[in-house]
């Protein structure tokens, strides 16, 4: 039996039923959802299935949208994400378009339900996998998305940070770093789910009619270019059923904004879905070609992102930060320890070692925080800046040439004093130099040396 559970409607307004109910998912995964419907309906009527975006933020997510569905008579499914088989670092499209279909059995066995108007609505993650799904199933009767991207998830996700980078007057180095070392390194680093997947493919085989919305102000699923992709990629497949569709002054989720759709407010505008209840009702539910609003502006097309080279392999990365903390880090260990024991460095080369390994310590350290934040943020936290930089980007630019400086200082002294130092001075003061020196390619590839 599919529906595991259907529980009395509650916590719905009150035109409006909600149902909580359960059903299987792909391997077998139970999956809880939300099926809303106007409570006063009678006949049978529409209905959707509704993909949320990435991450897993729950039903909830899509609830005022789904609920705005509900009253114009489209009965509707939000459900929960699957938790098992996908996270940060592991997600398949595939495995989600098998969930989707079994949230739409669900939706066809209501008898309150047109099995000829039985379709997906996806958003942005979400359709990806949708696609994948209407392949699959002929219960997809009509397929919906918003903010649908035509490129990979890796050449999206460094668009995305273009914009946001650009909008908050970000120069100079960052977005270069961002857009392209970081996302090509978390790629080849594998913990980058989907990072290449291509949903070209899947679209050419779509026979479904299409409503391919964005909103004008989408920041994040490159509107422009992605409708041309979508487009011609259903004309390829012969698919003449398909509206490419521009909503203005809406941002990614076709949500309204107050910052150009760089912000994430949660507010839908009073006639939201109006224009996909009248194409689900419309005889030939779609009309070739764009819609009459203006198609969105789009400065910079998706980067082209190649594979990393032999000296870029996240192994060789790992192995130079290993380095640094074994050089940086152990030269005052060492010294501490020595203290302890009550020896004291008498060494003339200690003054400039001791700024090489902090300064050193921090840009290595901090460098890879500050990364992980951006990356994990989306980059849309900047904070203030400095002469077109974040501050802590500015910060550790300003500690790598601290490094660079102090590693000079510290060999030249190092050459001057060799003969006076102990050997046990000698191991540590090579060590801490070669990690200086190696610290100096390392901070030019990731940008801490570039303007």
């Amino acid at each position: 039996m599919l529906v595991l559970l259907a529980a009395p409607a509650h916590a719905a307004p009150a035109d409006l039923t909600a149902t909580e109910v359960s059903f299987v998912g792909n391997g077998g995964v139970v999956l809880h959802g939300t099926v809303l419907a106007l409570a006063s309906a009678t006949e049978r009527r529409p209905a959707m299935v509704m993909m949320e975006g990435a991450g897993n933020r729950g039903r909830q997510e899509l609830r005022p949208e789904a609920e705005a569905f509900a009253r114009h008579g489209i009965v509707t499914l939000i459900y929960d994400k699957r938790t098992v088989g996908y996270s940060l670092l592991h997600r398949d499209y595939s495995v989600l378009a098998d969930d989707a279909l079994a949230g739409l059995r669900l939706l066809r066995s209501r008898a309150d339900v047109d099995p000829a108007r039985l379709g997906l609505w996806a958003l942005s993650e979400g359709a990806f996998a949708a696609p994948l799904a209407a392949n699959r199933s002929a219960d997809v009767k009509f397929l919906i998305t918003v903010g649908a991207v035509g490129t990979t998830p890796g050449a999206q996700t460094a668009w995305g940070y273009g914009e946001y980078l650009r909008h908050a007057g970000v120069s100079g180095s960052l977005p270069h770093m961002l857009q392209t070392t970081a996302v090509r390194m978390t790629i080849g680093a594998g913990i980058f789910p989907e990072a290449d997947f291509d949903p070209v493919p899947a679209w050419e085989h779509v026979r479904q009619p299409v409503l391919a919305q964005w909103g004008e102000l989408d920041r994040e699923a490159l509107p422009r270019e992605s409708g041309q992709i979508i487009r011609e990629a259903l004309e390829r497949g012969g698919n003449t059923h398909y509206t490419i569709r521009f909503v203005p002054g809406v941002r990614h989720n076709l949500n309204l904004t107050a910052n150009g759709g760089f912000d994430r407010l949660h507010s839908l505008s009073p006639d939201f879905g109006d224009y996909e209840t009248s194409w689900i009702d419309r005889p030939a539910r779609a009309l070739p070609g764009t819609s009459a609003d203006p198609v969105p502006a789009q400065d910079l097309p998706a980067p082209t992102l190649a594979p990393l080279a032999w000296y870029e392999s996240p192994w060789l990365q790992l192995v130079a930060l290993l380095l640094f903390l074994v050089g940086f880090a152990g030269y005052p260990l060492a010294a501490a320890t020595r203290r302890i024991r009550g020896r004291h460095s008498t060494s003339p080369v200690r003054r400039s070692a001791r700024w090489l390994a902090a300064t050193g310590l921090m840009t290595t350290m901090g460098s890879l925080m500050y990364v992980f934040f951006m990356v994990a943020t989306a980059a849309n936290v900047i904070g203030p800046m400095v002469v077109g930089r974040p501050i802590p980007w500015l910060v550790l630019q300003l500690l790598a040439v601290a490094t660079v400086v102090t590693t000079a200082a510290t060999a030249l002294s190092w050459r001057r004093h060799r003969r006076d130092l102990a050997h046990a001075d000698q191991v540590r003061l090579g060590l801490l130099i070669t990690a200086g020196l190696l610290f100096l390619p390392w901070a030019a590839y990731w940008g801490l040396l570039v303007p």
